[in-house]
């Protein structure tokens, strides 16, 4: 009985803590297509927060996105509070609602699904420490369509199953 009755807890602790999934916003509108949004120049502002909530860096980035079809660039340039710049370069394959890419510092390759005003991928980036070091860590990225020109980015951040940090952007994108 004792075994039952904490498997009956453990069970509504879980039921409660499911991930959302893409298809959670099917309803949700306007609908996010990434290569409808990123075509051309889009603005962003975001912060880095530590585990403890923190902002530990903040940024002004530029993203310039073109397509060849269903194959498309994202060319960031970040630019950190105390004036660092860095940059990524994201190859994007569309493929329906699903997305892949690639990037100089992602390990492998950036797998996600797009449903409603939503997108969700995940991978894993090699990130820079401030020491120069490099760590691995395993990206939850989530976008989400606000109106046709505002895109709210929030991404967790872990290592080994335990939550580093949360990256917060706004993009806007240029009339």
């Amino acid at each position: 009985m004792k075994q039952l009755a904490i498997a009956a807890v453990a069970a509504l602790f879980t039921w409660g803590c499911a991930a959302p999934e893409p298809r959670d916003y099917a309803a949700q509108r306007p609908v996010f297509d990434m290569k409808r949004y990123f075509d051309g120049p889009v603005d962003a502002w975001g912060t880095i927060q530590d585990r403890s909530g923190k902002v530990t860096k903040r940024w002004n980035v530029v993203v310039v996105g073109s397509w060849n079809g269903d194959e498309g660039t994202l060319d960031e340039r970040f630019v950190d509070s105390d004036g660092k710049v860095e940059t990524r370069v994201w190859k994007i394959r569309k493929q329906g609602d699903r997305y892949t890419g690639t990037a100089g510092d992602v390990i492998g390759e950036a797998r996600g699904e797009a449903a409603g005003n939503a997108l969700n991928w995940k991978y894993v980036l090699a990130a820079k420490r401030e020491n120069g070091d490099t760590v691995n860590l395993d990206m939850d990225d989530w976008m989400w369509l606000i109106d046709e020109k505002t895109l709210m980015n929030r991404t967790t951040f872990s290592k080994f199953g335990i939550r580093a940090g949360e990256v917060t952007f706004f993009f806007r994108k240029r009339d």
